[in-house]
């Protein structure tokens, strides 16, 4: 693994960190991980391959994201205070998030590193696909796919969070019938 793949995987790992202290959801708790993950996809999709079951992986893969996604956002805590949301990931969504994140890491790491090539390549013969690319664009797509529905899932969570309503005005006890 290069640098920035380190730099980049450590980073998406720690965006959850973030947030397990409670904090106002605003545009930042959106860009900052929408900006990681896009910066991945710009930098190792180079397409998504189409031949024999490589749509299939990545479909599959993708589904993954998915479910991680919307369970890490399902399990975060959003609230309303004084006018304002506040979103706080629980240990279940912290434990989904480093999850996915860390086992993209750990295959890379396991089949640049750890033998794993081997067995990838058997599988990949074995279930018709076609090589490293449809590999690159499944984890890649998975984890722009868990980004996205994790925070697709807190942005409409926070909808429907009752918002204080503000306090009468005083004057009212003032007033003459």
């Amino acid at each position: 693994m290069t640098t920035t793949e380190w730099i980049t995987d450590i980073a998406l790992i720690l965006v959850v960190f973030r947030q397990l202290r409670e904090g106002r959801l605003d545009l930042k708790s959106f860009l900052i991980p929408l900006g990681i993950v896009a910066f991945v996809v710009r930098t190792y999709l180079d397409g998504v391959p189409t031949a024999g079951n490589d749509l299939v992986l990545v479909g599959a893969l993708m589904g993954v994201g998915a479910v991680l996604g919307v369970a890490g956002g399902v399990y975060t805590r959003v609230r309303a205070l004084g006018g304002d949301i506040l979103v706080k990931a629980g240990a279940v969504s912290a434990a989904l998030w480093v999850l996915g994140m860390g086992a993209r890491m750990g295959f890379q790491l396991w089949v640049e590193h750890g033998g794993g090539a081997d067995d990838v390549a058997r599988f990949s013969v074995a279930h018709h696909i076609t090589g490293d690319q449809a590999w690159v664009a499944a984890f890649v797509l998975m984890a722009l796919t868990e980004v996205v529905t994790r925070l697709a899932t807190i942005f409409l969570r926070s909808g429907l969070v009752p918002r204080e309503q503000p306090a009468p005005a005083a004057n009212h006890l003032l007033a003459r019938p």
